[in-house]
Formats: structure tokens, sequence, C-alpha cells
């Protein structure tokens, strides 16, 4: 797996490199300084995952992320932020990141990050899945409503978990045996009975009710 390492300080991209790459199947093809650099770098080696610090000068991680994610091929994103309150967290998913980080447990959550976002699929480390989980309950009883999760069939909560993880509608309907068209109306259904109007938000409502870790 090839990846990019993006933080205005060095001694952090010393400390992620000499982390990664004790690992069989990792190597560091690069590092940037700010997010102009980053940018380039991706368009010149072409990494699977990049991470990210989310203060990058020049351009910020979240704004890079929307950027990169535009690419072809496009690279997986983690980001690396001090912040847990879910604002950031939900900016940074909606740029199109597919992990969300604390600086402080770096160590004990990039690997299994690095290794998830590599596979295809989301990674958020506890301390922020908790914060989204309760940032939506605070929503709910603000806005005085009950989770609708109940109403879902047991095929839509099927197939709402397999979105959630990265998985493509044909690959949702390869999986379960179901027809494409099939998919697409239990994706609608299930989208409509949450209120969620895309993909991104999809992965958020799984995280909040920790369908996917």
């Amino acid at each position: 797996m090839r990846l990019l390492l993006a933080d205005d300080h060095a001694i952090v991209r010393r400390g992620l490199r000499s982390l990664l790459e004790t690992e069989p199947g990792l190597r560091v093809v690069a590092e940037a300084a700010d997010g102009l650099e980053a940018e380039r770098l991706c368009g010149e080696h072409k990494p699977d995952v990049v991470i990210v610090d989310v203060a990058m000068p020049l351009m910020n991680g979240i704004e890079f992320t929307a950027r990169v994610r535009k690419l072809n091929p496009a690279p997986q994103v983690i980001v690396l932020s001090m912040h847990a309150d879910e604002s950031y967290i939900l900016r940074a998913l909606a740029a199109g990141a597919r992990a969300y980080l604390l600086k402080d447990a770096t160590d004990e959550d990039l690997l299994p990050a690095v290794r998830a976002v590599g596979a295809g699929k989301p990674f958020l480390s506890p301390v922020v899945a908790t914060a989204l989980y309760d940032g939506h309950l605070g929503q709910l009883r603000a806005r005085g409503l009950t989770d609708s999760y109940h109403l879902l069939t047991d095929r839509e909560r099927e197939v709402i978990q397999l979105l959630a993880e990265g998985r493509s509608n044909k690959e949702v309907a390869s999986l379960l045996g179901i027809g494409l068209s099939t998919v697409e109306t239990h994706r609608a259904n299930l989208m409509q009975k949450l209120d969620l109007h895309n993909t991104a938000e999809i992965v958020l409502y799984a995280v909040r009710k920790r369908l996917i870790t």
C-alpha cells in the first residue's frame, strides 16, 4: 500500500513514517508540509492512502480532501485532528475522508485505520464515534424526535450496513443475492425513512448508530 503523509511538522511526519513502515506491505512514497504540496504529490505519486493533518498551511486538510477525491485514481484519505467536536468530523467526512483520527490516539488507531481504509472501509476512532453518537442523540432530543431505525425492514438494515461500509449498489446486490433495481429500491426507502440524502449521510448515520466502527 502506497502512502503519502501531509503535516506541517516534520517531527510528526517522522513519527508517522517510523510507525507505518514497521508494518509489512506499507510504504511511504512521499511527504508534504502543506496542502498545495500534498495535492501536487498526489498527482505525481498516485498514493493509495493519504494521511493529512486538518490544520495545514496554504490549504487545510478538509479542502485538500475534497479536491483529491476528484482525482482519477482518487486516494483514500485519513484525516488527523486535535478536534473531537462534531462539526470538524462532519466536514471531513462530507469532503470524502474515509477515516478521522485524533492526534493523541494516533499510535493505537493509525494502523487499523490504514488497513480499513486501504480495504475501502470507513474507520473512526472510538472517541470520534462516541462524539458523533452523542451529537446525534442531542439533535434528536432538541427536535423532539425519536430514531426511526426501528422502521427499517431486516433487508433495509442489511443494505444500509453494506452501503456504510463503502459498497456500491452493484456490490450490495451481489453480496445479498438480489437484483440491482431491488437494492436501489431498498436504498431509496431507507433514506426516506431515516431522512438521509446522500452516501455521506448514510455513513454518518451508521457510525452514530454504531452499525459500523
